[in-house]
């Protein structure tokens, strides 16, 4: 555009009064100003864009076209900004949220079941990737908060733990007698069936196999699933033994659909909780967010 923004405004001012005098005292400008500012538009587009009488100005067919698309210029600024405003006051703003597929279900949607009641015209976008992928996607600013286990190396990050999870190995009544029928001894159950477990990438996969490393556990057969929703209806399957967080099958164990392997060493508790980067920028409506869990 080659034209100032100001000299547009005036050349809208006068085309919309269609008098120098009137579109002076709405914008606080001396008509000789105005005039001035007409004169130089003109000049620079080469073109007249009023016609002058003694009962002020009226648009010539060159006018005319370029005030129809300096009024819709404007009248987008005007709607621009009274949105703008609405926003502010509403308290509108964006929020993209990682989370594994498993942790979204069972431990995100309900902080924000009761996050949105308070913030409800803040607009939620939820990314599920694994927890690697979720510190990935932080680190490159494309996530403002992300819901992940623990890491090992927190230094770039802010984690704010939020509750322990337990993992724990399950299976039917079925699966278990044929176990026994086979002559599987109980302290050779994890190394002598089929195990479930969530695939290699997952953080949950990582710290069961340290757990088998530290624990001198070499499983013989495992089936590989991409989600604990799968790997649970795997399990009730009787397909074999799954490894499942406690918390999200208490139904299952409840009525017994599901139970769970004893284990001579139990797999220690381990945390889950939301992280984001400590030298990112803070929007107000992640400073909402931060603050609802911190106080949930």
């Amino acid at each position: 555009m080659e034209q100032t923004l100001p000299s547009y405004r005036i050349f809208y001012a006068v085309a919309k009064t269609g008098n120098i005098s009137k579109a002076a005292k709405e914008l606080y400008i001396s008509q000789p100003a105005i005039s001035k500012s007409i004169q130089k538009l003109e000049e620079n587009i080469g073109v007249k864009l009023f016609d002058r009488s003694s009962r002020g100005v009226t648009l010539t067919p060159e006018g005319e076209l370029l005030y129809a698309h300096v009024k819709s210029a404007f009248e987008t600024l005007s709607l621009g900004e009274d949105r703008l405003r609405r926003s502010v006051a509403l308290g509108i703003g964006n929020l993209a949220i990682g989370a594994s597929s498993t942790l979204c279900k069972y431990i995100l949607l309900p902080y924000l079941h009761d996050f949105i009641k308070q913030y409800p015209h803040i607009n939620i976008s939820i990314a599920c990737h694994s927890t690697h992928h979720t510190l990935n996607l932080l680190e490159d600013g494309r996530l403002d908060i992300g819901l992940i286990g623990k890491p090992d190396q927190t230094k770039n990050i802010d984690f704010t733990p939020i509750r322990s999870i337990e993992d724990i190995f399950v299976a039917t009544r079925t699966y278990l007698q044929n176990l026994k029928i086979r002559g599987v001894e109980k302290q050779d159950i994890l190394q002598s069936s089929t195990l479930m477990l969530l695939d290699r990438e997952n953080m949950t996969r990582q710290y069961i196999d340290c757990y088998f490393q530290d624990h001198h556990i070499m499983p013989q057969d495992i089936i590989e699933v991409s989600n604990m929703d799968l790997l649970i209806e795997m399990a009730k399957t009787s397909l074999g033994i799954g490894c499942v967080i406690r918390d999200f099958v208490k139904k299952e164990l409840s009525s017994g659909s599901l139970l769970e392997i004893p284990l001579h060493i139990p797999i220690q508790k381990r945390e889950v909780g939301f992280a984001y980067k400590k030298d990112g920028k803070i929007s107000k409506s992640l400073q909402h967010f931060i603050e609802f869990y911190e106080s949930y």
